[in-house]
């Protein structure tokens, strides 16, 4: 119990500069895009290389907006029309590109949570490193798309102080700012209730980890960044008996505008090597080369 609380909040939250490796595209152009993707896919065969090119160059919100472009053109959905044309381990990426990132959190959680057994890795993932803003915005679209309240699945789906945790997580009500008084009481308190007796005090880390904010975690040095933590995921998608293709895919989609940046350096300066070179060796193919547009360089 104790080794999963401290998994969910090792990863904090913390406001920062863009530090995505995709950025909204300068002089856009929505119809031209659209146009550029249709040629690509007309006729016999289709030219996977502008798909890929263009796709990870665009912003999500540009995609969403080349969507419609394209559906008012052509009269047809694109989506739809990428995977028909493409296959594999590229089509998962392209369409997970072409999602709403609110949508595309809430089918991740759906799919971590549906079935026998859950996927805990997904939803301390998801639900620990998205803001609150975020948070509610996934809450909002899991109740439209799947027609069922997140927090009910969760609750369904976990027990115990591990499910009492995520909960507070789904309510995205942290305090704000660091409250001095509180730092080394709490820093004693969280020592005490693990590594000082014999047992945990689950209750403790609730109350702290669940309730204090971000910045005053890393104070109680309890803590650690979002980019550092998903460094770690990815490396361990690709260190393994077979790439987790998942969980590559997920982070690499979901952070490319958010915080790519920074997870690059924490990468290079965790395993000493680049994340660049390491998607080069354990992937291949138009799928290697659409994960590297947005990996975005070579540190």
């Amino acid at each position: 119990m104790r080794a999963t609380m401290c998994n969910i909040f090792f990863v904090a939250l913390f406001l920062q500069a863009y530090r995505g490796t995709v950025k909204p595209f300068v002089n856009f152009n929505a119809k031209h895009d659209a146009e550029i993707l249709h040629k690509a896919m007309k006729g016999l065969g289709t030219n996977e290389d502008t798909i890929i090119m263009l796709l990870t160059a665009r912003s999500n919100d540009q995609r969403q907006q080349i969507k419609a472009a394209y559906k008012k053109a052509y009269g047809k959905d694109l989506v739809s029309a990428l995977k028909s044309e493409l296959g594999g381990l590229l089509e998962s990426l392209i369409v997970a590109l072409m999602t709403p990132p609110a949508l595309y959190d809430a089918s991740q959680l759906h799919k971590a949570l549906k079935g026998a057994g859950t996927d805990d890795d997904v939803l301390i993932e998801i639900l620990a490193s998205r803001t609150a803003e975020e948070i509610e915005d996934i809450i909002k679209v899991y109740k439209k798309e799947f027609s069922g309240k997140l927090e009910k699945d969760i609750c369904g789906d976990t027990s115990g102080h591990y499910q009492k945790l995520l909960v507070i997580l789904l309510q995205g009500s942290r305090e704000e700012g660091v409250d001095e008084e509180k730092i080394e009481k709490d820093a004693k308190d969280l020592f005490a209730a693990g590594e000082g007796k014999f047992g945990t005090d689950e209750e403790t880390f609730v109350t702290i980890l669940g309730n204090r904010s971000a910045e005053h975690l890393r104070e109680v040095k309890c803590a650690r960044s979002v980019p550092g933590f998903l460094a770690e995921c990815l490396y361990k998608s690709m260190r393994r008996a077979g790439t987790d293709d998942d969980t590559l895919m997920r982070i690499m989609v979901s952070r490319s505008e958010v915080d790519m940046l920074d997870i690059r350096a924490s990468f290079k300066k965790t395993y000493g090597v680049s994340l660049h070179s390491t998607i080069q060796e354990d992937t291949a193919g138009d799928y290697q080369k659409a994960l590297l547009y947005l990996c975005g360089g070579n540190d």
